[in-house]
């Protein structure tokens, strides 16, 4: 199924995605007019790389990311299905080796 998911991203969603699965950190920040600003976070490296709302709204939409929803700055994390395509963008097959974090969403009752 993550095939089917990776063949219909774009191309910056997919970037975004192994991102995640190589450990950098997805970021929303708002400043105090409310503007959202979305961004990379490469702690490593000490970078950051500005990602399009677009692209943060196709992964949230598709069910591969969620957010914390802090403010001033939420954090998105990969979910089950989104560290699976994840995987499979970079060629793994068991999961990623770092083990980004993970959300576990669980069915409402």
């Amino acid at each position: 199924m993550p095939w089917r998911v990776r063949a219909r991203l774009s191309r910056e969603a997919q970037t975004v995605l192994v991102a995640l699965v190589s450990g950098q950190h997805l970021k929303s920040h708002r400043d105090l007019d409310g503007a959202k600003v979305y961004a990379l976070h490469d702690a490593a490296n000490r970078t950051h790389t500005p990602v399009a709302a677009a692209t943060v709204d196709e992964l949230r939409t598709r069910g591969l990311i969620v957010g914390n929803m802090k403010f001033p700055a939420a954090t998105y994390l990969l979910t089950v299905e989104g560290e699976k395509v994840a995987a499979a963008l970079v060629g793994q097959t068991g999961g990623s080796p770092l083990r980004p974090l993970l959300a576990r969403l669980f069915p409402r009752r």
